[in-house]
């Protein structure tokens, strides 16, 4: 049974200086933090950095604290390294001709597709996430056969290219020719829990992974039928979804995890994780936020279509960085990558005092 226990971090503060003993560094990265707020049993209370000796005594409590602090190492991949000290972006590189958003902008050409991820890597994305099926609800399933020959093309490419690149996918003949082509990392919606091979294949790989929550992956990302807590249950099925792939031969070190912002979440199921994002870092490992165009943000906005969503789509990738997000993914790489840049100015200005 999953324990009730967890930790939130809050009261987020501008520098750490001059305040030894009162604040905790979040995750190894740029941010500092002077309290948890501790859930249990259904109950909330704050209890601050300086008085954090009592609540150590939890062996849970101390578990989660230390994976909190803990820093989160890079991945070196190839001759490219993927730091998750700072915020990074990951750009959205879809080859489908039915995405929610860009679904047939460049699905029939290979070439033009790299160019478009070779120009998100230019304008600051450290890596490229390539998906050739949509998972979008109601998307059709696509036939393994058709999903390796959109995305290989553009793997090869990109990678050739120098590109760092991760694929997109729950099959796992198509994790293994898209490793083949030199994709570096697995990115699956239904945290290999769809294909039967798919933790084998990543296990052997040795590659790391995305584990995103939905409510039933063997099934499609949009099932479930509501949640009670929905913040503690996503960080108590992915606690159980780490340690279950974990068992499977994927190193710890290995694993990236997402809260699966808009999969079988309703707005205000998404707008809770989003304001509690900072839980998940209690997981031990690097997060990665993807909220980009999501309904959310058109149900929030006189219903603006997925293509009229930068401001809203700028708006969360902020909200996750300033939660401690370590990975950002993301279709407007310019405009977020201008963003983070902004907030990293501020943060370095706030560290070295005022």
């Amino acid at each position: 049974m999953a324990s009730s226990l967890h930790l939130r971090p809050i009261q987020f503060v501008d520098t750490p200086v001059d305040r030894d003993g009162e604040v905790a560094r979040l995750a190894g990265g740029m941010l500092w933090f002077s309290a948890y707020e501790v859930i249990e049993d259904g109950h909330r209370r704050t209890v601050p950095i300086a008085d954090l000796d009592t609540l150590l005594r939890d062996d849970r409590a101390a578990r989660l604290h230390a994976a909190i602090i803990a820093p989160r190492a890079a991945l070196t991949l190839g001759e490219r390294t993927l730091r998750f000290d700072q915020p990074s972006v990951c750009g959205i590189l879809n080859v489908t001709p039915d995405s929610f958003s860009d679904g047939g902008s460049v699905s029939d050409d290979p070439a033009a597709a790299a160019s478009a991820g070779v120009a998100m890597a230019a304008a600051g994305a450290a890596l490229i996430d390539v998906g050739g099926e949509s998972t979008r609800p109601g998307a059709a399933t696509v036939w393994e056969g058709d999903e390796i020959a959109r995305v290989v093309p553009v793997i090869e490419r990109l990678a050739r290219a120098g590109t760092l690149v991760s694929i997109d996918t729950r099959k796992a003949a198509v994790m293994e020719a898209a490793l083949a082509a030199g994709a570096a990392i697995v990115n699956d919606v239904a945290a290999l829990l769809w294909d039967d091979r798919a933790l084998d294949v990543v296990a052997k790989a040795g590659c790391p992974v995305v584990l995103m929550h939905s409510p039933d992956p063997a099934k499609g990302p949009h099932g479930g039928e509501g949640y009670r807590d929905v913040v503690v249950e996503v960080f108590d099925w992915l606690e159980a979804r780490i340690a279950a792939v974990v068992a499977g031969g994927v190193a710890r070190s290995r694993i990236i995890v997402d809260p699966g912002v808009g999969f079988g979440k309703s707005l205000a199921d998404n707008l809770a994780l989003m304001n509690a994002l900072t839980i998940f870092h209690g997981l031990g490992c690097p997060v990665l936020l993807g909220a980009s165009r999501k309904r959310m943000i058109g149900a929030l906005s006189n219903e603006a279509p997925a293509t009229e969503r930068l401001g809203g789509s700028v708006a969360l990738a902020l909200t996750g960085v300033m939660a401690g997000a370590q990975l950002l993914r993301v279709h407007d790489v310019p405009e977020t990558v201008q963003a983070m840049r902004v907030w990293r100015g501020l943060r370095d200005r706030a560290l070295v005092g005022r």
